[in-house]
């Protein structure tokens, strides 16, 4: 199954949701096809004309230009999701927080589809983090089993 990860780009997470055979939809994916693309000259203008159109879907025009950008890469991957994990309190360390507003939009749209959510807090003592590891294990084998 595919699964989006918030904040979109946590390693561990999509580590995680990859160890068990599914299919982490990440930030970092995304980004590297606009990279590596031929098309693109330079990898600091590495938009296209199309990206902030694709936004409008997700943000309106009066909503800032940087929520549209972040939408137009996230906002797919919300719509590709079978399921979705998210962290909430994550450390700046922990992955990409990026935009407050583009945030609370994305789970917006996450907890706006019919799909399964497992929403964490993030683990502050060695205890917590194994708990939180196990409970995104045992999450990730039920999608399996739903699946199966």
């Amino acid at each position: 199954m595919k699964v989006a990860i918030f904040p979109p780009n946590s390693l561990i997470l999509a580590d995680l949701v990859e160890r068990k055979g599914h299919e982490a939809l990440a930030l970092q994916k995304e980004i590297r096809k606009k990279v590596i693309d031929p098309e693109i000259d330079s990898p600091p203008f590495n938009i296209t004309e199309e990206e902030p159109v694709k936004g409008l879907k997700y943000a309106a025009i009066e909503v800032p230009s940087g929520v549209r950008g972040r939408m137009a890469i996230f906002g797919p991957l919300i719509d590709e999701a079978d399921a979705a994990i998210i962290m909430e309190e994550a450390p700046y360390g922990f992955g990409c927080v990026g935009c407050a507003r583009t945030n609370e939009l994305s789970m917006f749209y996450l907890r706006k589809r019919d799909i399964p959510i497992l929403e964490l807090q993030y683990p502050t003592s060695r205890e917590e983090a194994i708990e939180m590891v196990n409970t995104v294990n045992t999450f990730l084998d039920e999608l399996e089993e739903k699946n199966g």
